[in-house]
């Protein structure tokens, strides 16, 4: 028999659902044992309820907070385990467990029927009432209802909200009850399906459950929560609601002076204040309405009914309604592939409903408003080629010719890119290294600050205009987003912020994560800057701290939709919550005018719009079951006992070094870990990783990184993106499942097995190649190379120790065919060159694919470590390098002249 999840506590989970679910598995596991036993001895059988009953005592405070099963299904696994009616457990137990496996629940009424049951005409009063055969499916929800009353009279008021339902409501709605302000908080933590919350004034605080995994989930999330005892439980229960998932809805109902209690600055987050019960209808209709309010998508709506309408096209897409596809004789096939609608939801056009995305006025407007509402931000822009063009907008719109921008060196090209389009000087700064890995980590806060002091030493603080940080990494190091603002806002309280966030979206949408978000961040900041008791903070700090009177919250955010939510593929949008951005709000304009398509795909504006609704109605549940899955993942990998031999999942302690994780968090799914322990982590330590983001260590099985993406793609049809010396990383996102963990883990059990074979069956030649091959990939890694300086030729004073150079000019420079020289990598004119000059300058930007930061960039003198590197490096494609033609250089020549010029000439030249 196997034994009950008692030892994975919720505690132990990102997704405390999936600990309910596991627990409905083994519960159908242990009554179909059950019922199968026959003849068993009676201990066996004795013990087999005994572990039921203990199963179903660890589920019953769950699915109090959940609609389904809900109470009468309950009650019927409770009667019939006491009863020893083995047989109809085992069928009802397994009905359950596979609805909510199956989610057949939402839409099937069977699901919510004991076996038993036929067509009773009475049965749909019981049953939510807008599920029935035949009925094309709606949306299912479920609204919490936090009710001071008795228990007995939550059946009642259920039923009587139950009642208000009518066919032409676009969802089912069914009411979850709970009485306390604890259970309300938990069951918004482990119910996905909650969509809102309705508060009946005057509920208790403390609650009942005896489940002490559930106690340690709050406690997690509520660590001083026992301070709100005395405090409005309503308005703080909003906030905590609010603090755990941002999109619900909430309600209240009170007997109060509703008028006041309305206008009070504490029910900013409540939708609408009811007068006790006198409109149930209009509280119902309430929900619906805010739930709508989600669910509208105004571009895709219109597109889809644009492709409904008989149009007549006389504009330069012939695709455009698949006339020319359907009736090809040669290309018929691509019309049967991709479908009719593609091509009917096709137009160049901006007029009938379509709207401009350079000029919104319509359903483009009103997309990017619900999304800046869904990702915290002031405004939002769409933008349908890519991140790399967002980062590109920013650096355009905020950056002027001749402005200093503190930037990570191996951040994205795009940034490199912007600042030479923006004409803005790049002051590089370099992340601390994993040389064992061959990548970098992130940019840590005190080279920062180290850099922003030295350019106020210097008098340059009023040139300095933006601060340029990946979060997270490709590699996935997460940066304490409101630490690094505020000790640098201390020394500059205008500086600009760009977060690129390509990769890291989805954790808006995850109360672990959303913390270390730019908008998580700036909502955090500006509700401090507003206290009072910050501003004791900020006079005893001593400068320390920013200045609240002068400070300028300015933050722009880029976020790849596409990388971890359901867009189609280079959707992106910028999120913008700048206090100033009237001062920039036309050469913003301007900037994405430059960067936009006057021809936008819009399959892929349809497609960010429907991204938004799916994450604000599901991203909850969607993005703690990814966090779960990669949790799993990482600890099937190392826990493994053949895997483990030849490959590993890299640990937090391995790819963020001591000094930056104060909390001594070392890995997730270690015993003793929990939830608690991750949250001080998430708000303690300088860098975190983010638990989806794997780097999968393959030199112990004698691969790299290139080599172990080909045999991944071409034997086992797994697709990785990005490579390392030593690494390949694996990336778990919103589509993944356990099947595709059980398809990865048996792929590398594959492989393991069969490098034991092969090293057990060949020669000891074989084994010391094997092992030589090892050594290379795990110890004799090249060290990664810093950033050196740019030459003196695009320096304003060659003389000041801060780093920042005119890149732009280098750039354009190499425009000019007789300025450049070619210098082959493994010549003696480099080594000697490298000895006694003159100096090497890069052209153009060097890129390395793997690890895929430029260690090169126009203007920048090569070093010794630089050509280390590279005669190192043994990947294929390497971006602005030609081998056949060398080092592509600056000549000195070049280069003195441009050192002759004076700093006032270049500033003519430039304008």
């Amino acid at each position: 028999m196997n034994k009950p999840a008692e030892s994975t506590g919720v505690g132990s989970f990102f997704s405390a659902s999936e600990s309910r679910e596991e627990r409905w598995r083994e519960l159908h596991r242990i009554t179909k044992a059950l019922a199968a036993g026959g003849g068993a001895e009676k201990d066996k059988q004795d013990k087999a309820r005994q572990e039921a009953r203990a199963l179903l005592g660890q589920l019953a405070p769950l699915e109090d907070l959940c609609g389904y099963p809900g109470p009468r299904l309950m009650a019927q696994v409770g009667e019939r385990l006491k009863a020893g009616d083995s047989a109809s457990l085992a069928r009802l137990t397994q009905r359950i467990s596979l609805s909510l496996l199956t989610n057949s629940y939402r839409d099937d009424p069977e699901a919510w029927k004991s076996d038993e049951e036929d067509d009773d005409p009475h049965l749909p009063s019981i049953l939510p009432p807008s599920i029935g055969r035949g009925q094309a499916r709606k949306p299912y929800a479920e609204v919490l209802i936090v009710t001071p009353g008795e228990h007995s009279t939550w059946g009642p008021m259920c039923d009587g909200m139950r009642k208000l339902r009518r066919d032409t409501d676009q969802f089912i709605v069914e009411p979850v009850t709970v009485g306390t302000f604890e259970d309300a908080v938990l069951a918004v933590l482990v119910n996905y399906n909650i969509q809102a919350v309705v508060m009946f004034d005057g509920f208790g605080y403390a609650s009942q459950t005896p489940l002490a995994d559930l106690r340690e989930l709050l406690a997690a999330y509520l660590p001083q929560a026992s301070a709100a005892r005395d405090g409005d439980l309503a308005m703080l229960l909003s906030r905590a609601v609010h603090a755990i998932r941002p999109e619900l809805d909430v309600y209240l109902s009170t007997d109060r002076d509703i008028g006041k209690m309305a206008g009070a600055d504490e029910a900013a987050g409540i939708r609408r204040v009811f007068f006790a019960l006198e409109e149930m209808l209009e509280l119902h209709l309430a929900i619906l309405e805010g739930i709508a309010e989600r669910y509208e998508t105004p571009y895709f709506d219109n597109l889809k009914k644009y492709a409904q309408r008989p149009i007549g096209t006389f504009h330069a897409l012939p695709i455009a309604r698949g006339k020319s596809i359907f009736k090809s004789n040669w290309i018929r096939d691509m019309g049967e592939f991709y479908g009719a609608n593609l091509f009917l939801a096709e137009s160049c056009a901006t007029t009938g409903g379509l709207d401009s995305l350079l000029e919104p006025t319509g359903n483009i407007k009103m997309a990017q408003d619900k999304a800046a509402r869904a990702f915290g931000g002031d405004r939002t822009f769409l933008v349908t080629n890519g991140t790399s063009t967002s980062n590109k907008i920013i650096h355009m719109a905020v950056c002027r010719p001749g402005d200093i921008v503190l930037i990570d060196r191996d951040c994205h090209k795009s940034h490199h890119y912007g600042l030479v389009l923006a004409g803005a000087q790049p002051y590089y700064i370099d992340a601390f290294p994993l040389t064992q890995y061959s990548m970098y980590g992130s940019l840590a806060i005190k080279p920062i600050k180290d850099a922003l002091l030295q350019l106020k030493a210097e008098g340059k603080l009023d040139k300095v205009r933006m601060l340029v940080l990946t979060n997270c990494t490709f590699d996935g190091h997460v940066a304490n987003v409101e630490r690094t603002m505020l000790e640098c806002l201390a020394i500059k309280p205008d500086l600009i912020f760009l977060w690129d966030e390509a990769w890291f979206g989805f954790a808006r949408f995850s109360p672990f994560l959303r913390r270390r978000t730019a908008m998580g961040a700036v909502a955090k900041l500006r509700a401090m800057f507003k206290d009072p008791e910050y501003r004791k903070r900020f006079q005893e700090s001593k400068g320390a701290l920013p200045d609240p009177d002068k400070v300028r919250l300015r933050v722009y955010e880029s976020d790849s939709v596409h990388k971890s939510m359901s867009s189609l593929r280079q959707g992106s949008i910028i999120v913008v919550a700048d206090q100033d951005f009237h001062t920039v709000e036309a050469s913003f304009k301007e900037a994405f005018f430059t960067h936009t398509s006057t021809s936008p795909n819009l399959q892929i504006i349809a497609s960010l719009d429907v991204a938004r609704r799916q994450m604000e109605l599901e991203g909850y549940e969607l993005v703690q079951r990814a966090i779960q899955l990669a949790v799993e993942m990482r600890s099937a990998i190392n826990a493994h006992p053949l895997i483990s031999k030849y490959f590993k999942a890299a640990t937090p302690e391995e790819m963020i070094p001591a000094e930056y994780r104060s909390s001594g968090f070392s890995d997730y799914g270690q015993p003793g870990w929990n939830v608690a322990k991750l949250l001080g982590a998430l708000d303690s330590d300088e860098f975190f990783l983010d638990p989806t983001r794997i780097t999968l260590l393959c030199g112990n099985a004698g691969y790299d990184g290139t080599q172990f993406k080909a045999l991944l793609s071409n034997e086992y049809d797994i697709q990785i993106n990005k490579t390392s010396r030593n690494s390949v990383l694996v990336q778990i996102n919103i589509n993944n499942t356990r099947s595709d963990l059980a398809h990865l883990i048996k792929a590398l059990a594959d492989m393991s097995r069969a490098i034991d074979k092969r090293l057990a069956e060949g020669a000891e030649p074989a084994q010391a190649a094997f092992k030589a091959r090892v050594k290379s990939l795990v110890e004799d890694v090249p060290d990664l190379p810093n950033f050196s300086r740019f030459h003196d030729a695009f320096r304003d004073n060659p003389k000041s120790k801060t780093a920042e150079g005119h890149m732009r000019e280098a750039f354009y420079l190499a425009y000019d065919a007789s300025a450049l020289e070619f210098i082959k990598l493994n010549s003696k004119e480099v080594d000697e060159r490298l000895k006694n000059g003159p100096d090497m300058v890069s052209s153009k930007f060097v890129i390395p694919y793997p690890p895929g930061f430029p260690i090169m960039v126009p203007g920048q003198v090569i070093t010794q470590e630089t050509i280390t590197f590279m005669r190192k490096l043994d990947v294929k494609e390497i971006h602005g390098y030609n081998a056949a033609l060398g080092l592509e250089c600056l000549k000195p020549q070049a280069l003195a002249a441009r050192r002759k010029e004076s700093a006032p000439a270049r500033k003519e030249r430039e304008r």
